[in-house]
């Protein structure tokens, strides 16, 4: 049966009253995991709040007991994956082994101009990519000193101590939906791939491109967990619904191209259910309303029964 997490967008309003709110909410609804998203700040002006990721996920190690949670995703951009690797490891441990560690390239041009980082290009963010989960995979991994040449990084008798509870550390995230670097560096080193905003078929099809790149690289199939993140137009209602749809400017079934999961009760449900049919094992559902308990908690009523 196909897992029902709950995403947010930490750039668009976060701070500790509601992160405590969100979390625990999420936590007495059933929901299988909570993730946020990794910015220093919303992509267009006016500057909103930004809980900082890594002290949030601390807080959220301790104060949860059951809820799987990680960053979608915290990006080498700047993010240093040596100091990455610690903290993940460090967090995981914290959790009892509940740490989701997503990793990505960054992309937002106004947060790495306004506090000073080097974006790169799509293709040197790639390769830094590629790089970062190399490091950080073999300080997760490796019992003993590792060394590493890149064009980025460098590593010279480096050992994680102490060591993660979990043998490996916490499992490696890779999200998005390039066929050409992503998928192949998802298949090589991942241990859960992430597809974002797609629709169902979509899905299906890069799943399957997943599976034969998986084979290439000597590893079975089933060993890479699937996993989606996408948006929701949810309501109690359906003048909610259309309401919510207004407020986006377009309609019901241009966002379901998408890969939207727009509706309430049974047609939200079924929604969710063709993406399971698709291969998806987790949904991670887009909740941008962060105030709004009562209609996560309707959703819940939905997707979790």
């Amino acid at each position: 049966m196909i897992e029902i997490a709950i995403m947010i967008e930490g750039q668009d309003g976060l701070n500790w009253p509601r992160w405590k709110r969100l979390a625990r909410t999420v936590e007495e609804l059933g929901f299988v995991g909570l993730f946020r998203s990794d910015h220093y700040t919303n992509a267009n002006p006016p500057d909103k709040d930004s809980l900082e990721l890594w002290i949030s996920l601390a807080w959220l190690a301790d104060e949860t007991e059951r809820l799987e949670f990680g960053p979608m995703v915290t990006p080498f951009s700047f993010r240093e994956p040596t100091m990455t690797a610690r903290m993940a490891a460090a967090v995981d441990d914290l959790s009892a082994g509940r740490l989701i560690l997503g990793l990505g390239a960054g992309w937002q041009d106004r947060e790495h101009h306004n506090f000073g980082h080097d974006l790169l290009d799509v293709s040197g963010r790639m390769d830094r990519l590629e790089e970062g989960v190399q490091v950080v995979s073999a300080l997760l991994q490796s019992d003993e000193p590792v060394d590493f040449e890149g064009d980025y990084y460098e590593l010279h008798d480096a050992i994680l101590l102490p060591r993660p509870q979990r043998p490996g550390g916490p499992p490696i995230l890779i999200g998005g939906n390039g066929p050409r670097r992503t998928l192949p560096l998802a298949a090589k080193y991942a241990a859960e791939w992430n597809g974002v905003f797609m629709t169902p078929a979509a899905y299906k099809e890069l799943n399957s491109r997943l599976d034969e790149l998986l084979v290439a690289n000597g590893r079975e199939p089933q060993v890479l967990k699937r996993s989606l993140m996408t948006g929701t137009r949810f309501g109690r209602t359906e003048q909610q619904v259309r309401e919510k749809i207004a407020r986006s400017g377009g309609d019901a079934q241009r966002l379901r191209d998408r890969g939207i999961v727009v509706g309430s009760g049974d047609e939200f449900s079924e929604q969710i259910k063709a993406f399971e049919e698709a291969g998806v094992q987790r949904i991670m559902l887009q909740w941008l309303e962060l105030d709004d308990m009562d209609g996560l908690a309707a959703m819940a009523e939905v997707v979790l029964g």
